[in-house]
């Protein structure tokens, strides 16, 4: 699997494309605006979209994702039914935020932990990592050992957990007991900034490092 980070937005929060390079079928994951960038992007890697993937229902993450799927035809899959609540409160989310007005959505598909969604021939794994938001989930490509981790976490840091519905105990769980054991080598592409391996982060990241768990 083959993947490209685009920054978008203002918040500068990461849309990733992911393909199978077999087939050149992609799909994008947390288009969350700057559709015409994204678009780009995609036609210049040749890539053809077949879906929509969402980590969770913030509005820096999810902003684009009704236009693009009206726009080029594709299916929503995620996140977990929890986070429906966020979705449904996009336009509060804009005014909230200063965003222009968007739409909300219903997925075409709620994912659960344990799931998996397709992309080509290529299989992800879905985990439900509630602690930011209810219904966050990451994706994990193990032969790549390629994790999207949405707002979960990040080089150095962890995702905020003051918003509705987050928990930090929660977060934390979620991370160090779902996410860790994937493995050390398991390079991730957070939310926003630049990637890490969950190995780096169990050694440096104050908030989940093991020296702070032993």
């Amino acid at each position: 699997m083959k993947f490209l980070i685009i920054p978008v937005t203002p918040y500068q929060q990461n849309c990733s494309l992911i393909w199978c390079e077999q087939t050149m079928q992609g799909a994008l994951v947390d288009p969350g605006g700057d559709l015409d960038q994204i678009l780009t992007a995609v036609a210049e890697q040749g890539v053809k979209l077949e879906k929509i993937l969402c980590t969770h229902g913030h509005l820096d993450h999810v902003g684009g994702v009704a236009e693009l799927a009206e726009r080029q035809h594709l299916p929503i899959e995620g996140p977990q039914r929890g986070d429906g609540f966020w979705i449904d409160k996009l336009a509060d989310q804009c005014r909230m935020f200063g965003f222009p007005p968007t739409q909300g959505f219903t997925p075409d598909r709620w994912l659960e932990d344990g799931d998996t969604v397709t992309v080509g021939n290529q299989t992800l794994d879905v985990l439900h990592c509630p602690g930011h938001t209810p219904g966050h989930l990451v994706f994990f490509h193990a032969p790549s050992r390629i994790a999207i981790v949405g707002d979960v976490l990040f080089q150095g840091s962890v995702g905020r957990t003051d918003f509705p519905g987050g928990n930090y105990d929660t977060l934390v769980h979620s991370i160090r007991d779902k996410l860790f054991p994937l493995g050390d080598d398991v390079g991730f592409i957070p939310g926003h900034g630049p990637m890490s391996t969950f190995g780096m982060e169990r050694k440096m990241n104050p908030f989940v490092a093991d020296l702070n768990f032993g």
